[in-house]
């Protein structure tokens, strides 16, 4: 049976990494030697699922995302119990999407086998590269052929398969990027993330540079990289649906990211994850505590994980749905961008054909998309 009310997210964080990658900024912390921490954890994830739907009332259970961090280093029963959870919360959609991030190191048929009697029907793994110096470069722990292992472990299991690639790294050339991305493509799985890297504050990335270790790619080559990836993987199959994620078919793209990048609500649960919830007063952003033992305290306490919460503004909300909604192709409704008094502005833009219209959506073109932050910025100012 369909369910009730508007669509719903869940995105829960699981802060727990066997490595922790020199590029990565996201709140995560070293697995070792925290078995008991872990299970207060799960137990604390649970109670504020539970404390999130006394706000947001019947919905819609559209997707469920388990992230991190690398959540395939959770207990499979433990995921279990917090999907099954989230189904009896909400009315789960017929096709409920519940994708589980992996690294390649936790490719074990069986364990896959766990995760999906657990509920899981979608594998986000994350190979970065396909090329062991790249691999060595990034600091991960799996080689190429690990990785290729753990694509064909993966797709015997799970009907959804999407990989994670890194591309913009030191030296490397349009030609060498067109090759992985081929390489990929000839794995099988119908959705492909490309991310371009990044050097993130904090990171041993940022101290690396600093220290003259290496340049970032310069962003000239960046945007010919960028270009690359579109028309390589166009022309493979994929349909860029969003600046980074391109898909063989509809069904294929992710239903959590189209969350986000929708603009509606989503729960985020675990040390740090962040949320967007409607209630009767408007539209609310919570964010929880980042620190594990704080987060697993407060939901002791107050019987939910999060303590920063703030109503947006209708404005706000707007804003941030035009944001979000100019990365992808569906792009946003015309009547949106009318409501921010920001007509004029995109007219200028569709004649500098950086945006189009179309049907009563506006979006971004490919030289749009080149430059969507001032973009966005130029629109809404």
């Amino acid at each position: 049976m369909t369910g009730v009310g508007p669509a719903l997210g869940v995105y829960i964080h699981w802060p727990y990494c066997a490595r922790i990658c020199p590029y990565c900024d996201f709140n995560v912390v070293r697995d070792r030697g925290r078995e008991l921490e872990q299970a207060a954890l799960v137990d604390a994830i649970a109670a504020d699922l539970a404390a999130h739907a006394a706000i947001t009332g019947p919905m819609r259970l559209a997707s469920i995302f388990l992230g991190g961090g690398t959540p395939s280093l959770m207990a499979p029963p433990a995921a279990g119990r917090l999907i099954a959870l989230c189904k009896s919360l909400w009315s789960a959609e017929p096709d409920l999407e519940v994708t589980l991030e992996a690294n390649p190191t936790d490719a074990e048929a069986e364990r896959f086998a766990d995760f999906a009697r657990a509920g899981v029907n979608r594998l986000s793994l994350g190979v970065q590269a396909l090329d062991d110096a790249a691999l060595v470069f990034l600091g991960r722990n799996h080689d190429a052929a690990a990785a290729v292992r753990a694509v064909e472990t993966a797709a015997a299991v799970f009907p959804s398969l999407s990989l994670d690639l890194i591309y913009a790294l030191p030296g490397q050339t349009p030609d060498a990027w067109t090759q992985a991305l081929r390489q990929a493509d000839a794995l099988g799985a119908a959705h492909i993330s490309a991310y371009q890297l990044t050097i993130a504050g904090g990171t041993p990335f940022e101290r690396a540079v600093e220290r003259g270790r290496f340049a970032p790619v310069d962003p000239e080559l960046a945007a010919t990289l960028y270009e690359t990836t579109q028309a390589t993987l166009e022309a493979l199959g994929y349909e860029a649906y969003e600046i980074s994620n391109h898909a063989k078919t509809p069904a294929a793209r992710s239903r959590h990211n189209l969350v986000y990048w929708r603009g509606e609500a989503y729960v985020g649960v675990g040390p740090g994850a962040h949320g967007r919830l409607n209630t009767s007063d408007g539209r609310l952003a919570v964010e929880a505590q980042p620190r594990i033992s704080d987060y697993i305290t407060a939901v002791a306490q107050t019987g939910r994980g999060w303590t920063a919460s703030e109503r947006l503004e209708p404005r706000a909300v707007q804003e941030e749905r035009v944001f979000m909604g100019l990365r992808t192709d569906e792009g946003v409704d015309v009547d949106l961008i009318a409501a921010l008094q920001a007509s004029g502005k995109a007219q200028d833009l569709i004649c500098a054909g950086l945006l189009r219209s179309d049907g009563g959506r506006v979006s971004a073109t490919p030289r749009g998309r080149l430059v969507l932050d001032r973009l966005v910025a130029e629109l809404l100012t």
